[in-house]
């Protein structure tokens, strides 16, 4: 059984958006998909391992402005993001 207690301020719904990470200025980009969303952050899904990621990036959905986020936790391919 899971004890983490939930943190969200807003509900999040679950999503298969294709996105992009982007950092080290928008010189490096690597694909992703939001599996949950929320006015305050997400979940996502990455291909490579998230040690590779920086603690601070900017998300590209597609059709939307850059979000500026910051990692909440990492798993084995997933990160929660806080946005800025």
């Amino acid at each position: 059984m899971d004890m983490r207690r939930e943190q969200r301020l807003s509900p999040r719904r679950n999503t298969m958006i294709e996105a992009l990470i982007a950092f080290n200025g928008g010189r490096s980009m690597e694909p992703c998909i939001i599996r949950n969303l929320s006015d305050g952050g997400a979940k996502v899904e990455v291909y490579r391992a998230v040690s590779v990621f920086p603690n601070s990036f900017d998300l590209i959905i597609p059709g939307q402005k850059p979000l500026a986020c910051r990692v909440a936790w990492r798993a084995l391919r997933e990160m929660g993001l806080q946005f800025a």
